[in-house]
């Protein structure tokens, strides 16, 4: 079997696969994409918060020493 016999059968084989994936609903994915998106804007301002106070805290100490 010759490379491209076989890149032809790869892709057959990849469409076989996608014809027989769940995909989501319209509606699941919107609800996964606003939870994804709360989430990360939480981390994001955690991480702020945390940075903003570790940064505070190094300042006091080398303003102190």
């Amino acid at each position: 079997m010759g490379f491209f016999e076989r890149v032809q059968q790869f892709f057959r084989e990849v469409l076989g696969e996608f014809r027989r994936v769940s995909w989501p609903s319209r509606a699941e994915v919107a609800n996964s994409t606003v939870v994804v998106l709360a989430v990360v804007v939480i981390l994001a301002v955690f991480l702020a918060a945390v940075d903003m106070g570790l940064s505070w805290i190094v300042e006091r100490v080398l303003r102190w020493g």
